[in-house]
């Protein structure tokens, strides 16, 4: 009777993951460990191309094949990554040449709560009207989504 119980929640457990990799592409996800192979093609047979290095890095996934998932970095560079590298972790990185500002409410007249480098990465979310709350290890503010990539314009992320 136990093992029963245990091949059902193996089960669903297994289901549960297939309908989360199910998603309508493009879509945006991050990279879930500091040691992901991007390869040319949707196989462990295909050379390796990049090894990313750093964790929760902002990919949109463009392609989805079996569970493998074509993905397209911030300089456009594609590739195959396994779809368990992968998390719906919804992260960004500031973009451009200088610090962005990360204000204390979704408005530029509010005050500056933080800045932030081009390159770093953080967590998003209540993303509305242009702007998204980031958190940079707990440091948190507004951010305009033209100064990030990783959020569609117009997108609402809860």
């Amino acid at each position: 009777m136990k093992r029963l119980h245990w091949l059902l929640l193996a089960g669903m457990v297994v289901a549960s993951g297939a309908e989360a990799q199910e998603r309508k592409t493009p879509y945006w996800a991050s990279i879930a460990t500091g040691n992901a192979l991007l390869r040319t093609g949707p196989e462990r047979t295909y050379p390796a191309t990049w090894r990313y290095r750093r964790r929760d890095l902002p990919v949109q996934v463009i392609k989805v094949y079996g569970n493998w998932r074509r993905i397209k970095e911030q300089d456009g560079t594609e590739g195959w990554m396994l779809a368990t590298l992968l998390s719906a972790k919804r992260t960004a990185i500031v973009t451009g040449d200088t610090p962005a500002e990360m204000y204390a409410d979704a408005d530029a007249g509010s005050r500056i709560a933080w800045r932030a480098e081009p390159g770093v990465v953080g967590q998003v979310s209540k993303c509305e009207d242009g702007w998204c709350l980031f958190d940079v290890a707990g440091k948190k503010g507004y951010i305009q989504t033209d100064h990030i990539w990783g959020v569609d314009p117009g997108e609402e992320v809860e």
